[in-house]
């Protein structure tokens, strides 16, 4: 027997990245399962802050992070972002720049200790998202191939691409109120538009680092989506030529699509109320608005006032998610005549199983900011959708969900995004019961039977996941040879 039929081949690896937010943690924890359940191993490299937020009660007492976790079959590694979590809250710039400083380094570190100085795993390629692009550089130093997980719809994905490499007329300084064309999409208004692109921009790091991403593309060989070819089929096709972005999703709870959520390898940063269930299951099938702005939002006490007075008005059942303010900020909570005045009508709670709740069949309607996640989940459960974005990519989702979707309504803010009380009053009695009510339950169906044929055996995510992987297997084989 020769050396070479002796040889042990090399596991083949893939590492995931991302830094610690829930929303972007999940989608590609979901992604590996999929990769995982095809042959590949897989690691998450997330950051320390993870570790103390999920994992430190079921480990260990001590301020030490371990050096891994494992999660349903996926190992957890920890590096440093540079952040103090002794010294408090970070504005989003400030943080951006923290870990865009000290992520690089540790990840550097991390990657030759776990899979470079050890010969028994080839570590065959990294998928990051688009908010920690220098992992694509880290990838490059390393002559390793990397994919992107795109955790937006497509749509963004897109709007970005000819954004930053200005193929297509955006808003500007001079002339903000400029209407956007773009080939699949309807007419879109500034209003329609992501807020990182816009002239009154704020937060001039995370336009930063989308230009970096959609600049250097070249240092990405594939570019995946948490989206679905049935759903955005126009807008992906329009960018084939371009540089091409695959859907592999909906990358959500296997409960939402038939599965058994057994299997789900995503994490909780914040503990659900289950009591919330127990008071669903006592209500009529439809009847119940359901009223969650994410982890991320908080609106002011005027703009809570006038959801509150518009369902006192509405007489409809509610279960409102009021995520208590953890980052220095004053709380905002809901006056005590309202809370008594509605006591048989409604129950508020701080984060509830949004999962569990969404396939409820109490539930009528999800009064949402349309986070990516929030819609695919709301899509993936046929649950129709009353839109209320804030920032970000939400004001295009809402968009979608009324325009192209047409699955729900988006509500009709001032200049300052400001939604009057009369509006949600509307928008609730058009959508539970009103002229149109059955069309946005009817192409709700329609989307969450999609979205299951997506992600079945041989369906178009499967398929875009299969290739994938036999492309990161080739690779593989090819390097070592």
């Amino acid at each position: 027997m020769s050396s070479e039929d002796t040889e042990i081949k090399p596991e083949i690896h893939v590492l995931l990245v991302a830094f610690s937010a829930q929303g972007h943690i999940n989608p590609l924890l979901r992604l590996g399962k999929s990769l995982l359940t095809k042959g590949l191993n897989v690691t998450l490299a997330t950051t320390e802050l993870v570790y103390h937020r999920v994992f430190k009660s079921t480990t260990t007492d001590t301020d030490t992070v371990p050096t891994s976790y494992s999660t349903n079959g996926i190992n957890v590694l920890f590096f440093s972002d540079g952040f103090d979590i002794s010294q408090g809250h970070k504005s989003p710039d400030e943080y951006m720049e923290l870990i865009a400083k000290f992520g690089p380094i540790s990840l550097t570190n991390l990657i030759n200790n776990n899979f470079i100085n050890n010969p028994s795993k080839k570590l065959a390629c990294i998928i990051n998202n688009p908010f920690v692009p220098w992992v694509a550089n880290v990838a490059y130093e390393l002559n390793i191939p990397c994919a992107c997980l795109w955790i937006q719809p497509c749509t963004l994905y897109s709007i970005y691409y000819r954004f930053y490499n200005e193929l297509n007329q955006f808003p500007t300084l001079e002339n903000p109120e400029i209407d956007v064309e773009l080939p699949g999409l309807p007419l879109l208004k500034p209003q329609d538009l992501p807020s990182f692109i816009l002239p009154s921009n704020p937060i001039k790091t995370m336009s930063d680092v989308l230009a970096e991403m959609f600049q250097d593309m070249k240092k990405l060989k594939w570019v995946l989506a948490n989206s679905f070819y049935e759903l955005e089929k126009d807008v992906i096709d329009s960018m084939a030529e371009i540089f091409p972005i695959t859907p592999v999703g909906p990358l959500v709870p296997p409960s939402l699509l038939g599965q058994d959520q057994k299997q789900d390898v995503g994490i909780e940063m914040w503990t659900p109320q289950d009591s919330c269930m127990e008071w669903l299951n006592q209500k009529l099938p439809s009847s119940v608005i359901y009223i969650s702005f994410g982890s991320l939002i908080f609106l002011s006490e005027k703009q809570m006032q006038s959801i509150a007075s518009a369902l006192k008005n509405s007489n409809k059942y509610f279960l409102w998610v009021m995520k208590s303010n953890d980052i220095g900020a004053e709380k905002v909570q809901l006056s005590e005549k309202f809370l008594e005045e509605t006591k048989e009508k409604g129950l508020v709670v701080t984060w509830c199983p949004q999962t569990k709740v969404l396939v409820h069949p109490a539930i009528a309607c999800f009064l949402t900011h349309c986070g990516w996640n929030s819609t695919l989940e709301a899509i993936t459960a046929g649950v129709p959708m009353i839109g209320y974005p804030q920032w970000t990519d939400q004001p295009t989702n809402a968009t979608l969900v009324s325009d192209v979707f047409r699955m729900g309504i988006r509500l009709k803010q001032d200049n300052d995004g400001f939604v009057e009380s009369d509006e949600v009053e509307r928008a609730i009695e058009e959508i539970v019961g009103g002229e149109r009510s059955e069309v946005f339950k009817k192409n709700a169906l329609e989307l969450k039977h999609a979205a299951r044929e997506a992600v079945a055996d041989g369906g178009s995510s499967d398929r875009n996941i299969q290739r994938f992987v036999d492309e990161i297997l080739v690779t593989a084989i090819d390097s070592n040879n």
